[in-house]
Order: C-alpha cells, then structure tokens, then sequence
C-alpha cells in the first residue's frame, strides 16, 4: 500500500479537501486504485494554549486576577485557566462523528451508506472518485480515544499506564493501515494508493497527535511508499502585487520541526506563481523546484484536477511512490470534455433554495453539488437563490417587511424549489408556505427528507382541509398527525439513533416520473437520515385526494417518495438523493427538477426509460443523455461564483 499524506498551512480553507480529492482524480486517472481517509480535527493556533499558560503564571507571580479569577495555588490557577479556555474549543470537538454538529459550524453532515455521519469532505472524495467509503474512513479524534479508552476498560495494555505517545499514536496508525485495506471501489482486493487529508493547519496543538503518529507511520511504511503533498498560501499584498514566499516557509519550517518533510508543495494564490518565486520556495522549503505546483484562482473546482496534471504534480507524486514504472499517463479526456461543457454555460436556470440555514452554503453543499451535476447535464448555467424560509412567513411582513418582499420576489422569480432537509421547527411554516406556492403555480417543486414531510403537511392543511394537519415533531398534540415518529431510533438520544444510511425503495407505480427517471428501476437504494415519516395509516386518505405515494419499503409501510400526477413536477423523498449524485451521473430527481424548470422533462423521461450510455459532453442528437446514478438496479473561482454555482448573494460562501 502506498500513502499521500496532505496537509495545509498558514490559514485554514485553502481547499485541502479538493486538493486530496484532485489528486486522487490525477492517480486514479493513471490507472491505479485509490481510497481515502479524513483526520478531522479541531482548528486553533497551537500557541493558545501556551500563551495561556504563560498568562496564568505570569498573573501568579504578579498577584494580579487572570480573566477575573480569584487567587489561589499556582497549579489551581493554571489547570482553572486552561479549563476557562479550552471548555470553549475542545468539548464541542472530541464528538465520535459529525452527527450531532450544528450545520452552522461545520456544514453538512454527510451521510454514507453504512450509515456514518462524516465530515462534508468525504462527500468531496466520493464525487471526485466514484468511490463508496465507510464511516471508518472518518478519523476523529473522539474515535481515536474511546477506542484506546475502550482498550483500557477491557484490560488490553496489562496494566500499562496509557499515555498518547504510544498507545494513541499506535492507535492512530493502525486505524489508518487497517482502514487503508478496504475496498471502496466495488472490486476485490484493496487500493494502490490510500490519500489522507489531516484537518487544520499545522501548529495546531489538537492534530500534534496525529502528526506525530504520521512521521512514526512515514517511517514504518519506509521510503517509496509514503509522500507528502504540503498545501499551503503565497499571498499577494494588494500595495507592493509581490508573492510573498515567507508564511510558506514558515508553515514547512514548522512541518519539518514536527518530523515530516514535504515531497511536494501545492501553493495557493490568486494567480500562477512566478519562475523566480518557484525557485525561492524550492530553495528555503528544500523541495525540488519541479515540485512546486500553484493552484492559483480557477473558474470552477473541476479545473484542479487538469491544474495539477498540467504541472506534472502525477510524476512528483508517483516518482515519490516508486510508482513511475507502473502507472500510465492520466486519461482525464471525460473530465476534460465535462469541465469545458461547464465552462461555457450561460442559459441560467433559477432554483429557490427554501431553508433553515440558508446563511452558509456549505450547510447544503451535496444539494448544491448535486443541482451543478443535473444543470451542466442540462446545460444551463445553475443560479441559486438563497431564500431563508422564516422570511416567507407573515411574521416577518410586519417586523421587517422589505426583507419579506425580497425572499417573495426570489421565490416567485425562480423556475424551481427546493425544499432541503433539516430539524427543528423553525422555519417550517415558511417551508409549507413555499410547497404551497410550488404546488399552486406548477412550479417544479422538489422535497428532501423533512421537505416532503412538509408538502405531505401542506397537502393535508390546503386540500383535506385538516387545518391543525402537522408533524409529532412540531406538534406532539396534533389531531391529525400526518407524520410521526417511527421506532426505529430514539427520541432520548440524538448520535446515531436515526434511520441512517443505505436502505431499498421500492416503486409501486411503474409509470411514474421517479421510477422513470431511475432508469424504469423497480427498487432504488439511496441514503437516509430521519427520525419522522410520514403517518401509513393516512396514506389511503391522502391517495384517494390524488397524492400519489409512488415508492415505499419493502413492508408498504414507510413512505419514501410521493409524486402530485396533476402537477408537472411535485417530488419529495424521504431519502437523501443529493448523497449520490456525481459528476456526469447527476441523482435521478435533482435531474427531474432542473428538467423540468428548462423545459426539458417530456425529453429526459423519455431517454432515461432505457439505458443509455453516457457521452462525454452529456448530450446526445441536441438533448440530454447522462444516465443517472443508479445502486442497486473549496476553492473559490475567480468569476465571483461559488464553485461555478451563481447566487443571490445572501448566503455566506467560502
């Protein structure tokens, strides 16, 4: 097994998730297996702690109160200290997945199909890659600890006393050589090339554990089997328009001083970087020059990918691998037709995102990814409006009125809905506000999880009439419960208690838009990450009104999409469709939606009703021909999009 290790320095959000991502592309474009592996960390300076330290002690001396605290012993004092700082940053990190994080803090919580709660960065993998990883694949540092604690209990260490170095950097080595093994490409046997990314930046005191274990693990695996790809920033200052070399430099100084040395350097900067500049980063970072590569500003994240292969960044990395005599030269001509497709778009498709945390993008990135993949198959340019649900809501007509005209007029300017998943009920009116729009002006209308669980609310509230109609999860006393809680979790506890991760759907209507947009599947296996579903025994009720119930699971009892056969497209899953979307194989329903906001369903209906072989610039005789994805049957661009996603601008992009 070979290893690439990538890491980043200086700041944080240079787009080490996309770079590990590309240069998986770029390996496994050259023939050979790849896997990956996120160690996801907490970011801060890794000097807080002991400036902190110095601060505690220094008040000591001094007899003078630290952060209003009252006198006492020297050890008191600085343990008290540490706590008062650290209860802020550690506690909401050492969770054993991404479960329970608020999307607010961390993005979304991608869900994979063992049901693991991940970091949003394996998402990046498994789209680049076309690879299925396992929760496994996700390295934490809570993981890490309550396996070696777990260890303890059970008396494994013989009475030892357990300490970081060597039984959690042990631990964390053997995580990382077992996982490594497992096949994640749907062939026997395990990869050629396993590529970890190590959260946060270096001199961060929460990942010294982890880097310690990586310049261990360097080492045992030997040379020609490990390499090091550095990411890192040479900004330019807006008075001198110079590249500054000197954070890169001391962000591989660092990396040195923590035992590992940089094979290769992947420079962030708003423009390529200069001969002379390569040259000076070559010779105080002691890296061949050939192996400075830039990753400069670039129109959308497809690029990087045919960024590093044009720098020759595959020979660096396998010439650090022994790798050059059994790879070929990357084959990337699918990925060079899509990414030129996307690049020349300009007929725009409008998709109102109608949501709880419309305030950061990357809240619902896999949604985003997955509305780009089925637009660039379309060939529209996608634009996103950012329309906060709460907005849409009377309330908000009188506090602030100017605001509530704005999301109206974003709502009624698109040319489809999204209504993503989510929990709590804020916002929820406002979401049955904009289904009900949707479905009253024939406007292409797609629900995700808690968002058909919502046109299913409003269908009741408008055409049964049942005006108190709502979930058990907003209204416990509801007289009719339309969507309740189903036993399989737990209402007590939150971490991975809900239906989570790969589970069948079957079609009971063969002719309907869903089961034809799957290719005619009669099942579908696709993610799920919900406590609530919709009621069974309102079913009849609500068929007999003209809602159609087209998917369930294998029992008839769990509802997993409805369609309104009146309406051109009203589709909501209970599933997680956008987990599985890929480049040049778009999710089945994310492709009705944008079908049918350009006008182009009758055609996508009709295609996808047999298989159909993908073409590389995802057309065929003028119309669309991607098939979609079927189982079972960051770095911003210098255009001002979002990864080529244009928006309103009333969200908070990276």
């Amino acid at each position: 097994m070979k290893y690439v290790l990538v890491t980043g320095g200086v700041v944080s959000g240079l787009g080490k998730g996309v770079t590990a991502s590309s240069i998986g592309v770029l390996l496994k474009a050259c023939g050979l297996r790849v896997t990956s592996i996120k160690i996801g960390i907490l970011i801060v300076e890794g000097g807080l702690v002991v400036a902190l330290l110095v601060e505690a002690t220094a008040c000591f001396h001094l007899g003078i109160p630290c952060h209003g605290m009252p006198s006492m012993s020297l050890d008191v004092y600085v343990v008290s200290s540490l706590i008062s700082c650290l209860a802020m940053f550690s506690d909401p990190y050492l969770n054993t997945d991404a479960g329970t994080m608020s999307p607010f803090e961390h993005g979304e919580v991608f869900v994979l199909d063992d049901g693991g709660e991940v970091d949003l960065d394996l998402g990046n993998y498994e789209r680049f890659l076309d690879i299925k990883l396992t929760r496994d694949n996700n390295i934490t540092t809570g993981k890490i600890y309550q396996s070696v604690l777990d260890k303890e209990r059970r008396g494994d260490y013989l009475g030892k006393t357990v300490q970081v170095v060597p039984h959690i950097t042990d631990a964390i080595q053997e995580w990382i050589e077992r996982v490594a093994m497992i096949p994640v490409d749907g062939k026997e046997g395990p990869a050629d090339v396993c590529v970890i990314e190590l959260g946060g930046t270096i001199g961060d005191i929460e990942s010294m554990p982890f880097i310690e274990a990586l310049g261990q693990f360097s080492y045992h695996v030997g040379p020609g089997n490990f390499c090091l790809v550095h990411v890192s920033l040479v900004p330019v200052l807006n008075v001198v328009g110079e590249q500054k070399t000197k954070p890169t430099q001391h962000s591989v100084r660092g990396l040195r001083g923590l035992g590992l040395t940089p094979n290769v350097l992947a420079c962030r900067s708003t423009k390529a970087l200069n001969e002379n500049v390569k040259a000076k980063l070559s010779q105080f970072c002691h890296v061949p020059v050939e192996n400075v590569v830039t990753l400069y500003d670039v129109p959308n994240i497809w690029h990087i990918p045919l960024l590093l292969r044009d720098q020759k960044a595959h020979e660096a990395i396998l010439k650090g691998l022994n790798l050059l005599g059994v790879a070929g030269e990357p084959d990337l001509q699918d990925w060079i037709s899509r990414t030129r497709v996307y690049d020349v778009l300009h007929e725009p498709v409008k998709i109102a995102m109608v949501g709880k945390y419309t305030g950061l993008s990357d809240s619902y990135l896999s949604v985003l990814k997955a509305l780009l993949h089925a637009s660039v198959v379309c060939r529209r340019k996608l634009v996103v409006e950012w329309v906060a649900a709460g907005d849409l809501e009377d309330v908000t007509a009188k506090e602030a009125p100017d605001v509530y005209t704005n999301a109206w007029n974003l709502l009624k300017g698109s040319d489809g809905v999204v209504v993503p998943g989510g929990f709590g009920d804020r916002g929820v009116q406002g979401k049955i506000i904009a289904a009900k729009y949707a479905r009253e002006n024939k406007v292409p209308f797609l629900g995700i999880c808690l968002g058909m669980q919502i046109a299913v609310i409003e269908f009741a509230q408008s055409i049964l009439g049942l005006h108190d109609a709502n979930s058990t999860e907003f209204d416990p006393q509801t007289s009719h419960p339309c969507v309740i809680f189903m036993p399989e979790g737990s209402k007590t506890h939150m971490g991975g208690t809900m239906r989570l991760g790969s589970r069948r759907t079957y079609f009971k209507v063969p002719n309907c838009k869903s089961a034809k947009l799957y290719g005619n599947a009669t099942f579908v296996d696709e993610r799920h990450r919900h406590r609530y579903e919709v009621n069974p025994d309102m079913v009849p009720q609500f068929e007999n009104a003209g809602l159609s119930f087209v998917g369930s699971d294998e029992t008839g009892r769990r509802m997993e999409v409805v369609e309104l056969p009146s309406h051109p497209y009203f589709v909501g899953a209970q599933f997680h469709p956008e987990f599985k979307s890929r480049p040049g194989k778009p999710s089945a329903l994310f492709l009705g939606l944008i079908a049918a906001a350009s006008g182009q369903l009758d055609a996508v209906l009709q295609n996808y009703g047999h298989a159909s072989k993908l073409l590389p610039n995802g057309m065929s005789n003028g119309k669309p021909m991607a098939k979609p994805y079927q189982n079972g049957n960051a770095i911003k661009s210098s255009n001002g999009s979002l990864n080529g996603v244009y928006s309103n601008g009333n969200g908070v992009h990276y």
